[in-house]
């Protein structure tokens, strides 16, 4: 199982792992550097040496012998046929004009050799090469320890500098942790924190929204699911004490036919609340991809020669040029279809009238006046709530009509409201923007 570290702790390590590579690798060069240089050293030491051997090879070829300092230090005189005129003790091999590295007895030799001008004679000195070597692994040798330091010293570096780079985010951590509004109350100097601030704060907040709907979501369904219970409850009481009658009872035929006529008539208030509340779904589940460009005069037509097929007696006219909007073509068919019935079913109206304005506002006004009884004042408002009825409303309806034409308002960005008509009766006015989406984004 893998231990979980901070951010601090991990900058750390990294910090550590880059000046371990950084000074492994100069460690490496600097070494080799110093050993190179150290072997340089000794080479210029033992052609020092042989300048001076070298013009006087003839005194000092026979003393050599004296030498008894064992491996120490060596000279070899040889001549140019490779036969030995002199040496120490310790004797060189027959080498080439120039510095070389020789083992003698398992011991390392660095060697140089030159040859005596106007003679046959050819010199090697040599000093043992651990001489070298000492100095190398005692400079190299601090190279590590120097190394080592550095890492250290970067190391706890990373760990100071890394808790400030680090405090940005371990302070939005905890504004999180509190659910402080405002995450980004001023910049924090560090790019990454600022934009990782700026989109927690942005998802917390879509998060938030998401919940608060859910919650109202929720709300209104229990709301809903029980008006819906209650308005459904009373028909279909009313249908099951009918039923009873029909079986039990013994009825005239003027009777039974009254009764059968009862059970219709809350049949058709069953359907048709049903189908109003799955328009009242299917608007709620509406998104920007379910809108389309559309005519509102063509929706206007028709809707007015629907409601003369089901009118015949009334007048159903259309005043208006092509007026483009963006929207829900069903939702807009369902807004001017609901608006013309209203008028004619609860209103009992003979005459409707749509208009349709484009304001300079980016505005789209629907006008359907009737000549109807209107809408008491203190009523206009509340006609446009699910299953609120005007005191002169047909008791077969639904109760939603208004309703979804208030939705479907609302999910084009504008409003739905009644004033007074000039035709006498009451004024549907639905505002609703040109190109807004559903809810008005």
């Amino acid at each position: 199982m893998r231990l979980p570290l901070s951010l601090r702790t991990r900058v750390a390590v990294a910090t550590g792992l880059g000046a371990t590579i950084i000074v492994a690798a100069l460690g490496v060069l600097v070494a080799h550097a110093i050993a190179q240089n150290n072997l340089a050293q000794l080479d210029r030491r033992l052609e020092a040496a042989s300048s001076i051997f070298v013009p006087n090879a003839a005194i000092a070829g026979p003393f050599l012998g004296a030498f008894g300092d064992e491996g120490a230090f060596a000279v070899t005189i040889r001549d140019n046929g490779g036969g030995v005129r002199s040496s120490t003790p310790t004797r060189l091999p027959e080498l080439d004009n120039g510095a070389h590295t020789v083992r003698i007895d398992d011991i390392a030799f660095r060697t140089y050799t030159a040859t005596v001008p106007a003679t046959d004679f050819r010199i090697s000195i040599a000093v043992p090469f651990a001489e070298a070597q000492d100095v190398t692994s005692d400079q190299q040798q601090q190279v590590v320890i120097v190394g080592v330091l550095a890492v250290a010293a970067a190391s706890a570096l990373g760990w100071l500098f890394g808790g400030r780079a680090v405090r940005p985010l371990v302070d939005l951590t905890r504004r999180i942790a509190n659910r402080e509004p405002d995450l980004t109350p001023a910049s924090s100097g560090v790019r990454e924190a600022d934009a990782l601030a700026t989109a927690a704060e942005s998802m917390l907040r879509d998060v938030a929204d998401a919940q608060e709907a859910t919650t109202a979501a929720l709300a209104t369904a229990r709301d809903f699911a029980a008006v819906s219970a209650h308005e459904l409850r009373t028909p279909l009481t009313a249908m099951r004490t009918d039923i009873e009658v029909l079986s039990t009872l013994e009825l005239t035929e003027e009777q039974r036919t009254e009764i059968l006529a009862d059970l219709a008539r809350a049949q058709l208030r069953i359907e048709a609340t049903l189908s109003d509340l799955e328009r009242l779904a299917k608007g709620e589940l509406s998104t920007e991809k379910d809108f389309a460009n559309t005519d509102l005069r063509d929706i206007a037509d028709l809707a007015a020669q629907d409601a003369r097929r089901h009118f015949p007696d009334a007048a159903v006219t259309v005043h208006a040029e092509p007026v483009m909007v963006r929207g829900l073509p069903g939702g807009l068919r369902l807004t001017l279809d609901n608006a013309v019935s209203n008028a004619l079913r609860h209103g009992q109206a003979r005459t409707v009238e749509i208009r349709l304005h484009r304001g300079a506002d980016g505005m789209v006004t629907i006008l359907v006046d009737d000549d109807g009884h209107g809408i008491p004042d203190a009523e206009r408002a509340a006609v446009f709530e699910r299953f609120r009825r005007g005191s002169a409303a047909v008791k077969s309806g639904s109760g939603l009509g208004l309703a979804l034409v208030a939705q479907q308002a609302a999910l084009h960005g504008g409003r739905a409201y009644f004033t007074d008509s000039p035709l006498g009766g009451a004024r549907l006015v639905v505002e609703l923007p040109i190109a807004r989406g559903p809810n008005g984004n």
